[in-house]
């Protein structure tokens, strides 16, 4: 056989392959029944993305056997004019570390022939033949290519290529062009196995047969590292190379109740997880717990009697319309006098403030407008405008936070005719309190602004 017919050889089988490929695709759908709206497949498992691999299938041992040859597809140069197809076999053990990489060892033997026929005489070299023996261990990676499908659940066929590195054990015999047979012999004169580095490089296709088992078809071309593989080192430094073209079943060890992570598409798990009726559940229960938050939150804000006191805080309820209220809610019945028989609120009372903020409540407002009144009546009477804070949070914090109440009340004043010159502001932060920091009716009293004629 020559390198023309090997290449006819391997364009026929790839074409076989892909045909019987296309067949076992189309007939490899799988049945669906409709649970909930949703449509559910009878191959759906217990694996999650992102689970990790101990939910899955992911050792294989497997057997081979084939074609052997001393040439490559891929062409390169050849000592002999002619080579002939002999037998080869093989068996391998792969981890699958993800769906599309694997580990693979492979052990193959199997004999290796070739001659000059086509040479004048049928001789070249001092050669007319040879045949060769050899067995090799290898260690390769193994991609598959194209592993997601969105046309169907699971691959029915998974294209991979391979490459890796190992050794090679060969021992060659030859016929001289006078017929006499000989072994090869060693530097040291010994006919030992000769050891040399080998590089596989493969491609292949693999059809499901079930989750378990599966059918091989592959070509893997191998490079060694010497030039004696075929007894006749004709020319160097060129290297010696094989091929090995085979078919083998394939089975994944591991608990029925697991799948192969060599099958695995990804899409069809994501599609299982986003529709499975447990997540469905908890999503509608987070749901719940979202409207129970914002019931609540709503129910803290609520403030019936618009006195700038929500309900939950508020001791004094359904206080009057305009009512000045202190942080508890209740009426600041001290900080009114009688004007023209009506209660009015009186100026310089002190200004309260909500929980960590320096902006003012509408219901200071009639008191800030007393004051301002005041001093728009009195042009020479000058105002300190002192702030302080409850002691909640940092001293360094809560001294800026009073200088901001501070300010706050100023602002006012100033935007209601009153010169700024006439208002000081200080900030005392935490100190001086006029009620018990350790209770929360203490510490609303203290969030305040004092005015100091």
């Amino acid at each position: 056989m020559n390198y023309s017919t090997l290449k006819k050889t391997v364009a026929l089988s790839v074409a076989s392959v892909l045909a019987v490929g296309m067949v076992k695709a189309q007939t490899s759908t799988t049945t669906t029944s409709t649970t909930d709206s949703t449509m559910k497949t009878s191959e759906t498992t217990n694996a999650k993305v992102f689970g990790g691999r101990g939910q899955y299938k992911t050792f294989s041992i497997g057997i081979n056997g084939g074609v052997t040859a001393p040439v490559n597809a891929t062409g390169g140069s050849n000592d002999y004019t002619n080579w002939k197809a002999s037998y080869g076999y093989g068996a391998s053990l792969r981890w699958q570390l993800a769906h599309s990489f694997g580990i693979q060892g492979d052990f193959n033997g199997g004999r290796l022939k070739g001659n000059n026929q086509d040479a004048v005489g049928g001789f070249r070299d001092d050669r007319r033949s040879f045949q060769t023996d050899f067995y090799s261990g290898t260690i390769s990676g193994v991609v598959n290519v194209a592993t997601i499908d969105y046309l169907r659940r699971k691959n029915a066929i998974n294209f991979f290529v391979k490459a890796g590195a190992g050794l090679v054990w060969y021992n060659p015999t030859y016929v001289t062009a006078n017929g006499n047979s000989y072994a090869f012999q060693n530097s040291d004169g010994s006919n030992h196995y000769v050891k040399s580095l080998v590089i596989p490089v493969g491609v292949g296709v693999k059809f499901r047969l079930s989750d378990a088992w599966a059918l091989n078809l592959g070509y893997t071309e191998n490079f060694t590292d010497d030039d004696w593989l075929d007894a006749l080192q004709r020319g160097y430094p060129t290297k010696d190379k094989y091929s090995y073209g085979y078919a083998g079943l394939e089975w994944t060890i591991g608990s029925k109740s697991k799948p192969n992570l060599d099958w695995v598409n990804p899409v069809a798990m994501m599609y299982d997880e986003l529709y499975d009726a447990a997540l469905r559940q908890e999503v509608e229960a987070l749901k719940g717990r979202v409207t129970n938050v914002e019931n609540a939150v709503n129910d803290l804000k609520k403030d019936s009697d618009g006195d700038g006191v929500s309900d939950q805080f508020d001791k004094c309820p359904n206080t009057p319309a305009g009512t000045v209220v202190d942080g508890a809610g209740c009426p600041l019945k001290k900080d009114t006098v009688q004007v023209g028989g009506a209660a009015t609120p009186a100026a310089y009372t002190n200004i309260q403030f909500d929980f960590d903020s320096s902006v003012l409540r509408t219901s200071s407002y009639p008191t800030l407008d007393a004051v301002s009144s005041d001093l728009r009546a009195n042009t020479s009477k000058v105002v300190t405008l002192k702030g302080y804070a409850s002691s909640e949070g940092t001293a360094a914090h809560n001294m800026r936070l009073s200088k901001d109440r501070a300010n706050s009340v100023k602002t006012y004043l100033v935007n209601s005719g009153v010169e700024a010159r006439r208002l000081k502001v200080k900030a005392y932060g935490e100190t001086h309190p006029i009620a018990d920091n350790s209770t929360e009716e203490g510490r609303v009293q203290n969030r305040r602004v004092e005015f100091q004629q």
